[in-house]
């Protein structure tokens, strides 16, 4: 057997219930356009949904009760999309909370608290709340079969997607896949892990062995990365060099006035390898499949640079990222040190 009960929508605690008041799913459903939306939650999919209901007409708030969108991202991936937001969207309130939310005839009354937090009461026509996800672990029934579910929800499972049993014991005939085994709760990662556990049930000897999964997130511009951060190695002590190639000047995305993007590589110091990449611009999550592929090859920044791409293309701001890195760029001038 193969669990794949995946996930559902974190409520908000002290949410009156409400039709106006929604989570994702209810976003894809709606019958009409409102005139104004909150957005709780600056995520991937707050963010993805506010996109969306801006390019339809709204207009659209953010509250994140943190200081930055998409949280685990890289900062200097985020500014072009937080810039390009601030300048279409209504708000964004960042280090700020809910305070109290009520459904009345006129809309959906929320006041909040923090430091950047509005005066006053904000009325709106409909409130997304896009807080994360949590694993349907509980819901299954799963510890009937033996099947050890934590706390939270998650099943844990080894390399070859079987379960265990409350001793940490491994259930061979049973294993799990996507959201409810953990992060990331992304739909790719849950196709690869049940292609793994199809062929451990056909009798291969195969592992989930994935040396990076690229996340996107679908906002304008989008922001893709995968593999080691920024933020990840300065956490984890990891040693790294960085290179990164402005939009400004790449002629295509010029020629399509959307030069506000970037390409950044992350290069591990000692072997020079790519183990990480970030881009943020129309189409990264496209562009970033060269990426992974490389950090999944063991390539360095001299073989990226010597693989010629079609000009004047946005993939090729790959290539210059590595020529940044090898110093043999000539694309762009850059100041001896």
């Amino acid at each position: 057997a193969i669990i794949a009960a995946g996930s559902q929508a974190t409520k908000f605690p002290g949410v009156p219930e409400d039709e106006r008041i929604m989570d994702s799913t209810g976003a894809l459903a709606l019958a009409d356009i409102p005139k104004r939306m909150l957005v709780v939650g600056g995520g991937i999919i707050g963010l993805e949904m506010g996109t969306v209901y801006d390019a339809l007409g709204s207009k659209v708030s953010v509250v994140e009760f943190m200081d930055g969108l998409i949280p685990g991202c890289d900062r200097d991936l985020i500014r072009p999309l937080q810039k390009r937001m601030e300048k279409r969207f209504e708000k964004i309130m960042l280090s700020t909370k809910v305070a109290k939310m009520e459904a009345k005839k006129d809309g959906i009354h929320v006041s909040f608290g923090g430091e950047n937090a509005p005066a006053g009461v904000e009325v709106y026509d409909r409130v997304l709340v896009a807080i994360g996800r949590r694993p349907n672990g509980k819901n299954i029934g799963a510890e009937n079969a033996g099947v050890a579910v934590d706390d939270r929800g998650f099943i844990a499972v080894d390399k070859q997607m079987r379960t265990r049993d409350s001793q940490g014991n491994v259930i061979p005939h049973i294993f799990a896949i996507g959201d409810i085994v953990g992060q990331p709760m992304l739909a790719h990662k849950a196709s690869h892990e049940g292609k793994v556990a199809a062929e451990v049930i056909a009798g291969h000897k195969v592992e989930f062995q994935a040396m990076c999964i690229p996340s996107v997130a679908y906002t304008d511009p989008e922001v893709a990365w995968a593999g080691v951060t920024e933020t990840e190695a300065k956490e984890k002590g990891i040693a790294i060099e960085k290179a990164s190639f402005p939009w400004a000047a790449s002629g295509r995305a010029l020629s399509i006035a959307r030069s506000e993007g970037a390409t950044k590589l992350i290069f591990d110091k000692e072997t020079q390898r790519v183990i990480g990449a970030g881009i943020v611009g129309v189409n990264a999550g496209e562009l970033l499949a060269e990426a992974v592929l490389a950090i999944e090859m063991g390539a360095d920044a001299h073989d990226l640079g010597l693989t010629i791409h079609a000009h004047p293309t946005l993939s090729e701001t790959v290539c210059f990222a590595a020529e940044m890195k090898e110093g043999t760029i000539t694309d762009l001038y850059i100041k001896k040190r």
